[in-house]
C-alpha cells in the first residue's frame, strides 16, 4: 500500500492521549493512528452498507409485521 504524508491537526488533549497509548504500547504515534482511522473506516464502511440495506428494504416495503415484533419482544421477555 503507498504511503503518503499529511499534516493534521489535533486537539492537545488528543495527541497527548495517542502518545501515551503509542508509548504504552511501545509504537510509533504514526502506526497508532493508522489503526484508529482503519477502525473509524472500518466501523462507517459497516454502517453505511447497513443504511443502504435498511432503505432498500424499506423502498420495497420489507418490514416486520405485528406478530413476528410481538414475537421477538416476548422471546426477549422470557430470557430475562
Amino acid at each position: 500500500m503507498n504511503k503518503e504524508n499529511m499534516m493534521l491537526t489535533l486537539d492537545s488533549e488528543k495527541k497527548a492521549a495517542i502518545s501515551a497509548i503509542a508509548t504504552l504500547m511501545e509504537r510509533d504515534f504514526s502506526d497508532v493512528v493508522n489503526e484508529a482511522i482503519d477502525s473509524y473506516l472500518d466501523i462507517n464502511q459497516w454502517l453505511g452498507s447497513e443504511i443502504e440495506r435498511g432503505i432498500g428494504e424499506a423502498e420495497a416495503n420489507d418490514f416486520a409485521s405485528d406478530e413476528e415484533v410481538q414475537g421477538v419482544f416476548a422471546k426477549l421477555i422470557n430470557e430475562n
